[in-house]
């Protein structure tokens, strides 16, 4: 890993970041790419989500989640009162594999940083893992166990982040619900308990008060 987690300020932007990874050749998906897709949304968000990788549509236009899983995610987060520009959208890569296969593990490890100093200058209150490849990094880099999709989804984990507790949630990939339809209601649960955590006024939540594990 090339970056860590880290408390405090370093003075970086995701305007800062984008720019470098419009320049980047880390690994060969630089070469199979029509667009870079940084991620969008506010420096300020409460709340992230994280993909794996851009599809097709988003390789096109360069932005996440553009597609028909992100027309379904728009109605998920319209579903809990939140918009797109109220959130930061993202992947753990910013370039589009061949044919949507899935990541490999040295793309991961090429570009995952540039997650990881994106995170680092949101310091959001929660991280939504969407899908299993998104889970599987965002539970390693906290030092999490991660058990697979279907048993660690709708599960909300307090880790200690940026010098407060952030709260980490895997939910299914909106595209497998696309193929799953039964899965839609599923996301909808899992929404309604981010809903919540947001809802949720006092600055210490405890996951008690949703009844979730620790």
């Amino acid at each position: 890993m090339f970056a860590e987690i880290e408390n405090g300020e370093n003075g970086e932007t995701l305007k800062d970041i984008e720019e470098e990874i419009r320049n980047c050749k880390k690994c060969e998906l630089w070469k199979s790419k029509t667009n870079y897709v940084p991620g969008e949304g506010r420096e300020d968000a409460r709340i992230v989500f994280i993909g794996e990788a851009p599809g097709r549509e988003e390789d096109k236009q360069g932005r996440p989640f553009v597609g028909n899983a992100g027309k379904l995610l728009n109605e998920l987060l319209e579903s809990i009162g939140l918009k797109r520009e109220d959130v930061f959208i993202g992947n753990v890569l910013k370039c589009r594999p061949p044919n949507n296969r899935d990541p490999k593990p040295e793309e991961i490890e090429a570009c995952s940083p540039y997650l990881i100093r994106q995170l680092n200058v949101i310091k959001p209150d929660v991280i939504v893992c969407l899908g299993r490849h998104s889970a599987s990094f965002i539970f390693d880099l906290f030092g999490l166990e991660f058990r697979g999709i279907s048993r660690e989804r709708g599960e909300v984990r307090k880790v200690r982040a940026w010098d407060k507790d952030v709260f980490i949630i895997p939910v299914y990939h909106p595209a497998a619900a696309l193929y799953k339809p039964p899965l839609k209601e599923v996301l909808k649960r899992d929404f309604e308990k981010i809903g919540n955590l947001l809802k949720l006024k006092r600055k210490t939540p405890t996951l008690s008060d949703f009844g979730f594990k620790s």
